[in-house]
């Protein structure tokens, strides 16, 4: 793309602001008609990690779900079949937290992902895996993941 640089002169992206092109990303994204439906804060136990104590004991991990589909046809019919139900992919992401135990949460946030797509609706998947209360001996907030995925 070009535009037009002070003086008149014609110049290429390259000479684009990184907020340029990024507003240009997120408005090119936009008119892809993907609407999102997101369920932040889920809350379920596992028992990850790398650390025998983490798996003998457990902790809560929290999982934020962002999918990507075009939710037009949920809009018109009214009808929840016509949409990904949050309450069941709820109920699966937290079979996936509190069942099989993995070392790392980027493995944990790959297969929650991968539940995500499984509704062939969904063109793209992220999820970010918490987890608050990783074994750190210093003051922290948070660790998370986050994973982005689009269907091959």
């Amino acid at each position: 793309m070009t535009g037009v640089a002070e003086g008149g002169q014609e110049r290429s992206g390259q000479g684009r602001s990184a907020q340029e092109r990024s507003a240009q990303g997120r408005s090119a994204q936009d008119r892809s008609g993907q609407d999102r439906i997101s369920l932040v804060g889920l809350r379920a136990f596992g028992r990850h990690g790398v650390l025998p104590e983490e798996r003998a004991n457990g902790q809560e991990f929290v999982i934020d779900a962002s999918l990507w589909l075009d939710l037009r046809p949920a809009a018109t019919s009214d009808e929840v079949a016509d949409t990904v139900n949050y309450a069941d992919l709820a109920e699966r992401l937290t079979q996936i937290v509190s069942g099989e135990p993995v070392n790392l949460i980027e493995t944990l946030a790959e297969r929650l992902v991968g539940a995500c797509l499984e509704d062939e609706r969904v063109t793209h998947a992220e999820i970010t895996v918490h987890k608050p209360s990783a074994p750190i001996a210093l003051p922290f907030t948070d660790v998370t993941v986050t994973i982005r995925r689009t269907r091959p």
